[in-house]
């Protein structure tokens, strides 16, 4: 998931700063497969207009191409490696597919940095370690502005370790598309069976046997699509997954693909979402048999917080048949009228540039938060959106009565669903930070319902980031102690 900033920035005397934001929470193998977009690079004679940052470890293109390496036998363990792409025009929602490997205990992230900000916006990161290649998916939100994207690699600490990138493929459309055309399969990945898996179908993979179709892109054998048959399986009710790539921004509209099914009393057919959390919830399952031809699928889905699609499939015995999926597509606008229209929790979001948005605060005793730009020098750090905006501000000097609480409250926000809020602090000139800085979820009644985060950190004076799920019945709106 990339996320919009909402910053709120408390400075004290003893000073909080802090920024807030909210959020709800290849190879081409057929002439079908998506072109290609500026920023898609397969390093196999150069580097594509992607340049290292000299002030880090340099990226080294390997000798016979094909990927690029931060390795840290060239710079000294613990070093980062910056790698900056030239500047990107997409003004349609994109899509960056990365193929990678970390070897070691290294890590890679991408961010995104617009053109005239000095903020760059966190993407996707990723720290295990693999002895394979592998593939990231990364939604990119259409901009009216170009940007650079901006990969960071940290080699690890040890000799002899390295982050690796093969491919940066960029597609327009959404990651959770795919005809399966293309090699890497879009990021959709199998869950590993013993017994039942899903394989790519078509083209010259095709078992007569089977009497699996032609693929519904192409109709014809040169196609590909996923499959999975129960041949194999052993036990009753087994299970294949296909899981599509994690969303990585919210997203709401309509979710359509095209399945065959054979022997629809043998099998299971189900399409799950599935959150980082592990949490599943049915979104569809057939209510035809769609035997011998392609069945086109339309469900609506709302993404307000990361999540997977999931196509499962059970089958009760051997004789259970099969069932093909192909050509899945998203479309923004939801395919029945009926449906309710999607939060957009940008509502909540602030980064106090021009005024307090939807925010406001007590005035029992005077304005505690004030909206304040400071210009930083080697003693203090600005503010946290572009580094010489405005931020809130709420110093302690200005209150007069002691224990006094200054509390700054959030617009309301609907029940029922999850939301995600990530901020930003800095604490300057507290011994202790006990009590210092707490956030509360308050009920449509302003009564309190929960204490969801306190200060821990130890003043430093510089940025601190936190992120903070929480989901309740009813309304609730963010309060800032």
């Amino acid at each position: 998931m990339a996320w919009e900033a909402f910053s709120v920035v408390l400075h004290t005397l003893f000073v909080f700063m802090l920024t807030l934001l909210f959020v709800f929470s290849p190879v081409l193998q057929s002439v079908r497969a998506q072109q290609l977009l500026q920023g898609s690079c397969r390093f196999e004679q150069g580097t594509c207009g992607y340049n290292s940052d000299p002030e880090f470890l340099k990226w080294i293109l390997n000798e016979e191409g094909r990927y690029i390496t931060a390795d840290s036998a060239f710079g000294g363990a613990g070093q980062k490696a910056v790698l900056i792409s030239p500047d990107l025009e997409l003004l349609e929602w994109s899509c960056i597919r990365l193929v990678y490997q970390i070897t070691g205990s290294g890590s890679l992230q991408m961010y995104m940095r617009p053109e005239g900000e000095s903020f760059d916006y966190h993407l996707w990161s990723a720290q295990d370690p693999s002895d394979n290649w592998l593939i990231a998916s990364v939604d990119l939100r259409n901009a009216t502005n170009s940007y650079k994207i901006v990969f960071v690699a940290s080699p690890g600490q040890k000799p002899d370790q390295s982050v690796a990138i093969f491919e940066i493929h960029v597609v327009s459309g959404y990651c959770v598309e795919c005809n399966f055309e293309e090699h890497h399969l879009c990021g959709y990945m199998n869950y590993w069976n013993p017994n039942v898996n899903w394989y790519v179908g078509g083209s010259t993979i095709r078992d007569d046997q089977s009497n699996l179709p032609n693929d519904h892109t192409m109709n014809n054998e040169r196609g590909h699509y996923m499959y999975v048959d129960s041949v194999y399986a052993k036990h009753f009710q087994e299970v294949a997954q296909l899981t599509s790539p994690m969303t990585t921004t919210t997203i709401s509209g309509c979710l359509s693909f095209y399945y065959q099914r054979d022997q629809s009393k043998g099998n299971i057919f189900t399409v799950f979402t599935r959150d980082r959390m592990g949490h599943y919830e049915e979104i569809w399952k057939p209510d035809i048999y769609a035997k011998f031809m392609w069945k086109l699928v339309k469900v609506d889905i709302k993404a307000p917080h990361p999540l997977a699609v999931v196509f499962e499939v059970a089958f009760n015995s051997a004789k259970g048949g099969y069932v093909a999926i192909d050509d899945i597509s998203f479309s923004p606008e939801f395919c029945s009228t009926e449906t309710e229209p999607f939060f957009d929790p940008s509502v909540a979001n602030c980064d106090f540039e021009e005024d307090f948005c939807r925010y406001y605060q007590e005035r029992t005793e005077g304005s505690v938060w004030n909206r304040v730009s400071v210009k930083p020098n080697v003693y203090r750090v600005g503010d946290h959106t572009t580094g010489s905006g405005s931020f809130l501000m709420a110093n302690t000097r200005l209150i007069s009565r002691p224990g006094y609480v200054g509390r700054l409250y959030g617009p309301y926000l609907p029940g029922t669903l999850k939301y995600c809020l990530r901020f930003y602090y800095a604490l300057h000139g507290f011994i202790k930070t006990d009590s210092t800085l707490a956030v509360y979820i308050y009920d449509e009644n302003n009564v309190a319902q929960e204490k969801v985060w306190t200060v821990s950190e130890s003043p430093t004076g510089s940025w601190i980031q936190v992120e903070i799920s929480y989901q309740k019945p009813m309304p609730t709106k963010v309060t800032l102690f």
